[in-house]
C-alpha cells in the first residue's frame, strides 16, 4: 500500500506516512494519488484547490477555518518543519474542542488529513517551512475564521520552547475569539 495510515484521538483525522522510495540519488514518493488515496483511507475526496505558504521561523498560522463551504485538509511540509494543529469544532462531535498535533517535516515526509469541521493551525519551529495543502472546496474570505491560538480552554501545547522569541501572528489570529466564543458551543 501506498500509504501508511495512522488513526487519531479526533475521529476522521488521519496522518499519512506515503512510501518512499530512495537512494544514494535522494528520493521518490507520489505525494497525492486520489485511487490510493480513497483506498487506504476509505475516503473519495475531490480536491479543488492546491495552496502553498513560505514561513519564518516562530510564525504561527491559525487556527482557521471557513464558517461556510468547510474545508477539508491533506497538509505537508516539502522544506522545514512545523507542529500542526486540528481542532474539534464539530457541534455535534464527541471530540468537540478537543486537539491533536504532530511534527510534519520534509524530513518526516508526513501528511495530515484535516477534514472539514476543524479548526487548523501551524507554528513554524525550523529557520523557514514550506507548506503545502490541498482543500475539498474554494477559500471564501469572507467566511474564514480564527480560534485564538492560545485559548486557555483549548489548551494546546504548542512547542515554544523551540522559539527564540514570541509567535508572530496576523492581526486576524491575535485578535480571534476564545473557543467557548463560537455561537452554539
Amino acid at each position: 500500500m501506498p500509504y501508511q495510515v495512522m488513526q487519531t484521538p479526533l475521529e476522521g483525522v488521519l496522518v499519512l506516512e506515503p512510501k518512499v522510495f530512495g537512494d544514494e540519488r535522494g528520493f521518490f514518493y507520489e505525494s497525492f494519488n486520489a485511487r490510493d488515496f480513497e483506498q487506504a483511507t476509505g475516503l473519495k475526496e475531490a480536491f479543488v484547490q492546491d495552496n502553498h505558504s513560505k514561513s519564518a521561523k516562530g510564525v504561527l498560522r491559525g487556527l482557521h477555518y471557513q464558517e461556510q463551504h468547510a474545508q477539508g485538509k491533506l497538509v505537508r511540509v516539502t522544506q522545514g518543519a512545523v507542529f500542526d494543529v486540528a481542532v474539534d469544532i464539530r457541534k455535534d462531535s464527541p471530540t468537540l474542542g478537543q486537539w491533536f498535533g504532530l511534527e510534519l517535516s520534509a524530513e518526516n515526509k508526513k501528511q495530515l488529513w484535516v477534514p472539514a469541521g476543524f479548526a487548523h493551525g501551524f507554528l513554524v519551529t525550523s529557520e523557514s517551512a514550506e507548506f503545502l495543502y490541498k482543500t475539498t472546496d474554494f477559500y471564501y474570505p469572507h467566511f474564514e475564521r480564527s480560534l485564538i491560538w492560545n485559548d486557555r480552554d483549548l489548551a494546546i501545547e504548542w512547542p515554544l520552547h523551540l522559539l527564540d522569541t514570541p509567535p508572530l501572528l496576523a492581526s486576524k489570529d491575535i485578535e480571534a475569539p476564545n473557543f467557548k466564543d463560537l455561537a452554539g458551543v
